[in-house]
């Protein structure tokens, strides 16, 4: 099976990033694995609670790719300096469900065994 890794690096609200990754990822889902990893302000697309007025709620939209079978992981180290800790599973209570902190060791496995990275 081809894999399509996308690497995100914008908070979720500062461009429609977070929207087109979601897009892209939801099609692709179709006939590949996706890998999606949040680096930088990227890791706040996850947190639970958002309420943008007129935007998607993009926490919402990345727990349902991961649902889906999408593998969404933020990077712990950007993550903890913005303050979201997980625990030793890596998952954190402030994010949706299905998204886990990891290390960039797991970015580096994902690139590894990508056919494509955007």
């Amino acid at each position: 099976m081809k894999t399509l890794t996308i690497i995100l690096t914008d908070g979720p609200y500062i461009s429609e990033y977070a929207e087109i990754a979601y897009k892209i990822a939801s099609e692709a889902l179709k006939i590949s694995q996706v890998n999606i990893f949040l680096y930088l302000d990227a890791v706040h697309i996850p947190k639970r609670g958002q309420k943008p007025s007129l935007f998607a709620d993009a926490g919402q939209l990345f727990q349902e790719l991961a649902g889906r079978g999408a593998v969404v992981r933020a990077c712990a180290r950007c993550a903890a300096a913005r303050g979201y800790l997980a625990k030793e599973d890596g998952i954190c209570s402030d994010y949706h469900q299905g998204i886990k902190i990891t290390s960039l060791y797991d970015l580096a496995e994902m690139l590894k065994n990508s056919d494509r990275v955007i």
